[in-house]
């Protein structure tokens, strides 16, 4: 297999994508469709990306990178994998969109019900936010409440009323984060700080009658990689049922990509019996395409219209081009051992990392789950945003370009989760742990 090129001839790194960035910020706010593309957290110019083959993409002047960002989670088999390429091809060939129920449709519904036991029923959509904000909506529909709970430092989309955050006060209601998000929109946001249970008990104590959900992401993957501590899912848990909340799991990120069953079946070995009512879906369904899910009890879901009063609809949902190459990967990722063989790749790229900074005198340290790791220049993992906030940012950002140079592409940002592909080798490991070695002894 062709190796990653590790010492580019930088004279040429960056002409080509510097030229396109020109162009784009002359047409498109701040040169990008998404804002975490533009690199402004790291500094520098983006790659603009032309091709991708297994573990590695090439940008516009032709360099090669070893990609752990996998189009921020969903290409857990790596790019091209044969079999969804051929499923693509084939529901290319027989129309794009229809406006009308297909059979592939069942067929995903089926697969997702199927992999994840605590989703009886399951409407697709087409992006994460969407499936989250129909979820608040859902849910609110459902119980007849209207206050929701979320945890500062998840991201739940960019939906209004989960577009905001709050310090470390506490049971403090929310100020939006974004501007053009009212006040009056995010009022009824209630947000916590991640892991704290005193926190979460007393929310619940005060205002437990009028919360309609909790949605948590069960491994934060937006303040980097921060795991819920199986005592506080399991308190999540308990109060939701105490109180007659849905407890809602946002697994955009983590469905299909930390294990078969999701973050749940994780938290599922500890604590026994262990279901959350509601699931956000995403990233690894679509396979790459434009495709998401929510889904849950059949007495919660049986709300949404055509059946119930809470209405949701999407002229794309379960675009026939998306669910092919989603079915494909989901097909590919139920094979015997194959996250048996993600996962031990991930923990050797992680302690891989963490030895080369010891060895250096760096502090650092890291945690990975299936295909998706997160790492941190501290010496103690962070559980919750304030402590992720201590992290050395200057630092991050060196070892960013320094592993740019090298044709290693990370996240352009110290606050995002990476993500391992079953492409990946083992020479792809060692390369960027020899990498970051050497930017560890230059410190």
């Amino acid at each position: 297999m062709e190796q990653p090129n590790i010492k580019p001839d930088l004279s040429t790194t960056t002409s080509r994508n510097a030229d396109l960035f020109e162009r784009a910020q002359k047409l498109i706010p701040g040169g990008v469709n998404s804002p975490v593309r533009a690199f402004k957290a790291v500094g520098g110019t983006p790659r603009f990306i032309q091709r991708a083959q297994g573990a590695y993409f090439w940008d516009a002047d032709g360099q090669r990178y070893i990609d752990y960002i996998g189009s921020w989670g969903p290409m857990i088999l790596g790019h091209g994998h044969p079999a969804v390429i051929e499923a693509v091809q084939k529901a290319v060939l027989e129309g794009f969109s229809y406006g009308a129920p297909t059979e592939r449709e069942v067929e995903m519904a089926e697969e997702i019900v199927k992999l994840v036991p605590s989703i009886e029923m399951v409407r697709l959509v087409s992006s994460g936010t969407e499936a989250t904000m129909s979820v608040i909506r859902l849910a609110r529909g459902a119980t007849g409440r209207n206050k929701i709970v979320k945890f500062e430092g998840c991201y739940h989309g960019h939906s209004d009323a989960l577009l905001v955050k709050a310090g470390s006060g506490l049971a403090t209601f929310g100020s939006p984060t974004s501007a053009g998000v009212p006040a009056e929109v995010v009022k009824d946001t209630l947000v916590l700080e991640y892991n704290h249970i005193a926190q979460l008990e007393e929310a619940f104590s005060l205002h437990g009658r009028e919360i309609a959900c909790l949605m948590i992401e069960p491994i934060a993957g937006n303040m980097n990689f921060v795991r819920a501590s199986v005592p506080f899912i399991k308190r999540c848990r308990e109060l939701c049922t105490e109180y007659d909340t849905l407890l809602v799991f946002d697994e955009v990120m983590t469905g299909f990509r930390v294990a078969l069953g999701g973050a749940q079946s994780v938290f599922a070995q500890s604590i026994p019996g262990f279901k959350p009512d509601l699931t956000a879906l995403g990233k690894v369904i679509g396979g790459g395409m434009p495709m998401a899910a929510f889904g849950g009890t059949r007495a919660v879901m049986e709300h949404l219209a055509p059946l119930g009063g809470v209405y949701q609809a999407g002229t794309l949902s379960g675009n026939p081009i998306a669910t092919a190459c989603g079915l494909a990967t989901l097909r590919e990722i139920q094979k015997p051992g194959f996250y048996d063989a993600l996962g031990a790749r991930t923990r050797s790229l992680v302690t891989g990392l963490t030895d080369a900074a010891h060895q250096a005198g760096v502090p650092f340290c890291g945690d990975s789950e299936g295909g998706m790791f997160g790492f941190f220049l501290l010496g103690t993992l962070p559980q919750n945003y304030p402590q992720v906030m201590k992290t050395d940012g200057p630092a991050f950002n060196r070892f960013f370009h320094a592993m740019l140079d090298s044709g290693v592409y990370y996240a352009p940002a110290l606050y995002e989760a990476g993500f391992v592909s079953a492409a990946h080798t083992a020479e792809d490991i060692d390369a960027t742990v020899d990498a970051a070695a050497r930017f560890f002894a230059s410190l």
